[in-house]
Parts: C-alpha cells; structure tokens; sequence
C-alpha cells in the first residue's frame, strides 16, 4: 500500500506545484492583513513602527496591510507577479531586520518568533517570480 502510494509521489505536476504555491503564499499575507484588521492590531503595530523610528507609524501600517492584500490578489490572479512578490519581500525582508532576528531563528518549539518562517516566506517569493519570469519569457 505504503509502496503504491509513493509511486505517484509528488501527486501534483510541477506547474501544479508553483500554482499551489503562489495561492497558499498569496492567502499566508492576506490572511496576515485580515488579521491586523479583524483584531484590530494596527494601532499596537503603528506604535511600534513609531518606536523603531517610522514617521506617520499608522500610515505605515496601512501601507503594508494595503500592499499585503492587493499583492495576494495579484499573485492569485496572476497578475504583476514579479512585482507582488517583490514588494512583499520587502515586507518581509523588513521584518526580519526590525522584529524576528533578534529573536533567533526558530518560531516555536525552541524559540518565539524567530525568522525561520520569513526567509520561508522569502525562498517562496523567489520561487514564483522566478517561475512568473521563466513562464512569460518568449
């Protein structure tokens, strides 16, 4: 049985797998800016924007919630993916330097709130601008 079923391993095509991966990337952010909203943590985020030297910490927030939801969309429509992912590099990349380093590496387990999930997050982005570049190369 274990056999058979390792056969049709990895079960998806390639071109399955990069579309898998784009829309699960593209639902990791927006759900993270749904977040934000619903719990309404934009203010506690604008503060702390404004304590690691952000002018217009609110302005800031928004900017990223913005970018995080139209951006999902973008990669999930297909739409200016090089872009999308770029920008939410950014976002992450930013992350990473102001939050999650100086917390190690690990997220949970042996640790809280490292960056191990951002350059995750990162290595994804990579992978779909790269497989947006190659697809839409003549």
């Amino acid at each position: 049985m274990i056999t058979r079923l390792a056969k049709g391993i990895p079960w998806l095509t390639l071109a399955q797998a990069f579309c898998l991966a784009r829309v699960a990337t593209a639902v990791f952010f927006m759900a993270h800016a749904v977040g934000r909203i619903v719990l309404w943590t934009i203010p506690q985020f604008a503060q702390f924007m404004e304590g690691v030297g952000f002018p217009a910490g609110l302005a800031w927030v928004w900017l990223i919630t913005i970018v995080e939801l139209l951006a999902g969309l973008a990669l999930i429509f297909r739409r200016w993916v090089r872009w999308a992912a770029g920008f939410l590099f950014v976002i992450v990349f930013g992350g990473i330097v102001l939050i999650h380093a100086r917390l190690g590496w690990f997220v949970g387990e042996h640790g809280t709130g490292g960056s191990e999930y951002s350059v995750a997050l990162i290595v994804l982005l990579i992978l779909i601008a790269a497989d947006d570049a190659q697809q839409n190369t003549p």
